[in-house]
């Protein structure tokens, strides 16, 4: 009995440690489109928009084009 309440301790502990690493990560994290609108260029957004829109008029999406 002693070893599994060992065992689920460190796991609860693992599992702590993990969730916080990623919390954060989100936490600190700066997503690309804030770090756009700093910038202040509106050249540089419309750049990195998609030149297509994924849903078009009929419903279908647009299959990823490799090339």
């Amino acid at each position: 009995m002693k070893f599994e309440t060992l065992m689920l301790h460190g796991l609860f502990i693992a599992c702590l440690a993990v969730c916080g690493l990623i919390f954060g990560a989100m936490v600190t994290i700066t997503p690309d489109a804030a770090q756009l609108t700093t910038h202040g260029s509106v050249a540089a957004i419309l750049l990195a928009a998609p030149a297509s829109c994924a849903l078009p008029a009929d419903g279908v999406v647009c299959p990823p084009v490799d090339g």
